[in-house]
């Protein structure tokens, strides 16, 4: 088989690998800390690059994950919700869990257990299928769903991520969906190119909470080197099926993503960490504090299944 799936140990986290056995490029998944995302190994000139920021070992991880919440599944919410507050249905719930600012932030599901209940290997790709089911864990959001994650790999270092949340209760509840990955091309991000398909930026106010207007912002249009700049900033995509939403470059190695996602996502999200070592691009389901604004906020109904789906592909040139 050209492709093939095995699990390993490395700094005390146990990490399921998805291998393409030609061309030697490897997905890492850490199944017990959320289904991030831990490696995207490619070749570059004779080596390996793992074009994700990810963790040192078990004890960064735990250190540092709800920090920095790389390549973290944001479910069933993403970004901020100021005060950890929202109504929904006229009832108002308050979120147990706050980050440092006092909001809640990017979701439930960073540092659950995921269960892997499918697999597949064979010369045409390898993937793995991995489950969480929400119980009312936080009281903030008490309504039982499921989330699945599905990682694919594919030949030419094409990965899908999946996602699959379904609604296990009798009543409505509120969604919305989205990832953290971090992306790092060697060197700082000051000489990376940022394109992607937007022209329209949502206006943030001092605690990076949407206002409900929208700016217009071509910046990264028809590509632009990131520079100095410093972004958190969240934009409305003009997605076309089939085409790129957005391509990192480095010109340096000529080491380039492209992102490619469905109608489902129809935000992004970027942001620059002060390091400047990558950076963060975010496909997401809604904006920020959708749950109070209603940008992108999906309403589904008991038992409805919905699908997330978005492509990285990594190529050379």
């Amino acid at each position: 088989m050209s492709f093939g799936i095995d699990r390993i140990t490395e700094d005390q986290l146990n990490i399921l690998r998805l291998q393409d056995k030609i061309t030697g490029t490897t997905i890492s998944i850490l199944p017990d800390h959320g289904a991030l995302l831990h490696g995207f190994e490619i070749p570059l000139n004779g080596r390996r690059i793992n074009i994700i920021d990810n963790y040192a070992g078990k004890a960064d991880l735990e250190r540092f994950l709800h920090l920095s919440y790389k390549s973290a599944k944001l479910s069933p919410f993403a970004c901020r919700i100021p005060g950890g507050t929202y109504s929904f249905d006229e009832i108002t719930y308050e979120f147990a869990n706050r980050f440092q600012d006092g909001s809640a932030i990017h979701g439930l599901l960073a540092n659950k257990p995921f269960n892997l209940v499918d697999q597949l290997a064979d010369d045409n790709m390898a993937a793995v299928r991995l489950r969480y089911q929400y119980k009312k864990d936080d009281a903030g959001f008490p309504f039982n769903y499921m989330c699945e994650v599905k990682y694919s790999l594919h030949p030419d270092n094409a990965l899908q991520v999946e996602t699959t949340v379904t609604n296990l209760t009798d009543g409505f509840i509120p969604m919305s969906d989205g990832w953290h990955p971090y992306f790092r091309l060697g060197g700082k991000v000051d000489q990376y190119q940022l394109q992607f398909r937007s022209d329209t930026l949502l206006e943030f106010d001092e605690k990076l909470i949407p206002t409900g207007n929208t700016v217009f912002d071509d910046s990264f249009l028809y590509g632009a080197e990131l520079g100095s700049r410093h972004l958190d900033n969240c934009f409305l995509l003009d997605n076309e099926e089939g085409t790129p939403c957005c391509i990192l470059y480095n010109p340096e190695n000529q080491l380039r993503i492209a992102f490619y996602v469905n109608a489902r996502y129809p935000y992004l999200q970027i942001y620059t960490p002060d390091d400047r070592e990558s950076i963060a691009i975010e496909n997401l389901s809604a904006a920020p504090n959708s749950f109070n604004n209603g940008m992108g906020l999906i309403r589904m109904s008991p038992r409805q299944t919905l699908t997330f789906s978005c492509w990285y592909q990594a190529s050379i040139g």
